[in-house]
């Protein structure tokens, strides 16, 4: 079984989600940020989401304050710009910490799983790993990548 089942995380409503609810289904986990330049990318994620669960994709967003203090709020905030302003339905988390000592497991196993050109580090808001349905990770995609331009991975995941 892959690494990426054994982790849990608390969802934006307290509640504990193991990544074990995902097995078989690709997977695009994102660090989120309600005041980035790329936060309007929300709704080019719901957008994939809308069109490809029903195949098997699963969008996973982890909200995050570590660069540029962009997610200050708390969960009631967080989901309020999520869903009222982009209509996002599909599974936020609690707020994590993606790099360094405290980095939340699940993201120290993705930056070592799926590195950047930089490293493994990840560099900003909206940092994008695509699983696959065997819950190994595929590809890490930049902030600037929109959500548009992964459909053509996604599906490839989605119908190998």
């Amino acid at each position: 079984m892959s690494p990426f089942y054994s982790f849990s995380a608390e969802s934006l409503t307290g509640q504990p989600m193991p990544m074990a609810d995902y097995q078989g289904k690709v997977v695009l986990v994102v660090n989120t940020a309600s005041q980035c330049g790329f936060t309007p990318q929300y709704a080019g994620l719901e957008k994939l989401y809308q069109t490809y669960k029903d195949q098997g994709l699963v969008i996973l967003g982890f909200p995050c304050n570590q660069f540029g203090g962009q997610e200050p709020g708390d969960a009631a905030e967080i989901a309020q710009t999520c869903q009222l302003n982009y209509g996002v339905t599909f599974p936020m988390f609690a707020k994590v910490d993606v790099n360094g000592s405290e980095a939340h497991p699940l993201f120290q196993w993705l930056t070592d799983a799926a590195p950047g050109m930089l490293g493994n580090a990840i560099k900003w808001n909206f940092t994008k790993f695509l699983i696959g349905r065997d819950g190994k990770a595929i590809k890490r995609f930049a902030p600037i990548t929109k959500p548009e331009a992964l459909a053509d991975s996604i599906r490839a995941q989605l119908n190998p």
